[in-house]
C-alpha cells in the first residue's frame, strides 16, 4: 500500500493578520538613542509587502517628529501631538489640527495651582513648525529636541497651541497626573505620557481619536489594528485597536490594559512580534 505523497509548501507567504500596524514612538517603536534597529525596519516593511499599513502614533507635535519619519522614508500618515495632528509625510502637510482653548486651559491651571501650589509649565504651539516654549523653572529632558526657553509667561500663551506640559516640585508623574486630573477632568485631558512629561489636552481629545481619523482615511477600522505603546497615553490607543501589545518597559497602568506584552523597545519587542505573525 503506498503512502500519499506529502504536500508541497504553499509557494505563497500566510497573510499578515491586521491590516494596520499602530506604533508608538519613545520607548515602543525608537530604541533610547532614537533610533529605529535595522531588524525593526525589515520587520514593518514585511508587514507592509504583506498589505498592512504602518501609522507611527506619537505625542510629539510634528516638528519633533518629522525627523524621525524622514530618516525611515516613511511616507504615509502620522498622528501626533497625542492625536491632535494628523500629518501626511511624503507630502509634508498637516490634514487636521487640533488646539487647545487657550482661556480655559488657564482656568485648570489655576484649579491645579490653587490645590498643590505652583507648577513649572511649557507649552507646544501649533503647526508645521510650532516651537515648544520652556517656562522658567521646567526641568527639560536630556536630548536633541529644540525648545525655546520662555521668561514672559505672556508669549506662552500668545499663539495657538496643542498641549500645555506641567510639573510640580513636589509630586511625581503619576501623583500629578491623578491630583490634576481630579480637579479638572471636566474641563481638560490630563495624560502622562513618559517620565517628566504631563500634559494638559482639549478635553476629549486622546492618540485614539487622531488613529480613528487616519484609519477612516484609508478605510481602515479598529478590527484591523495591531497597535504597539509603552506609556498610559497609549491607553485609549489600545481600547479602540483590536490587539494591544505593551513592551516590557511598559507603565504598569498600560500593561495592565493590554493582550499582550512584548520584548522592551532596546530589545526590539515590535519586530518580534511583527515577525512570529509574519511566520504564523
Amino acid at each position: 500500500m503506498s503512502s500519499a505523497p506529502a504536500p508541497h509548501p504553499s509557494p505563497f507567504p500566510p497573510p499578515f493578520p491586521y491590516r494596520l500596524v499602530a506604533t508608538d514612538l519613545d520607548g515602543t517603536l525608537l530604541r533610547g538613542d532614537e533610533t529605529v534597529s535595522q531588524r525593526t525596519r525589515d520587520a514593518l516593511a514585511a508587514a507592509t509587502a504583506a498589505g498592512a499599513a504602518h501609522i507611527v502614533v506619537t505625542g510629539r507635535a510634528v516638528p519633533w517628529t518629522r525627523h524621525i519619519l524622514d530618516d525611515l522614508g516613511y511616507e504615509g500618515l502620522a498622528v501626533c501631538g497625542q492625536g491632535a495632528q494628523v500629518y501626511h509625510a511624503g507630502e509634508h502637510r498637516l490634514l487636521t489640527s487640533v488646539t487647545l482653548d487657550r482661556q480655559l486651559a488657564g482656568l485648570a491651571l489655576a484649579k491645579i495651582e490653587a490645590e498643590v501650589g505652583p507648577l513649572a509649565l511649557a507649552a507646544s504651539r501649533d503647526g508645521l513648525d510650532g516651537e515648544v516654549l520652556v517656562g522658567s523653572g521646567y526641568r527639560v529632558q536630556d536630548g536633541p529636541l529644540p525648545v525655546v526657553l520662555c521668561d514672559d509667561p505672556a508669549e506662552m500663551w500668545s499663539a495657538p497651541l496643542n498641549k500645555v506640559y506641567i510639573q510640580h516640585p513636589g509630586l511625581d508623574d503619576d501623583a500629578l497626573a491623578r491630583v490634576a486630573r481630579s480637579l479638572v477632568g471636566s474641563l481638560v485631558d490630563v495624560v502622562m505620557a513618559g517620565p517628566g512629561v504631563v500634559e494638559i489636552l482639549p478635553l476629549g481629545l486622546s492618540k485614539s481619536t487622531g488613529l480613528s481619523l487616519a484609519a477612516r482615511r484609508l478605510g481602515l477600522r479598529a478590527a484591523d489594528t495591531i497597535a504597539f505603546g509603552d506609556m498610559p497615553n497609549d491607553i485609549p490607543m489600545f481600547a479602540w485597536a483590536g490587539h494591544g501589545v505593551a513592551m516590557a518597559n511598559a507603565h504598569e497602568e498600560l500593561k495592565a490594559v493590554a493582550q499582550e506584552v512584548t520584548a522592551s523597545n532596546e530589545d526590539e519587542g515590535i519586530a518580534v512580534v511583527l515577525e512570529q505573525l509574519l511566520a504564523a
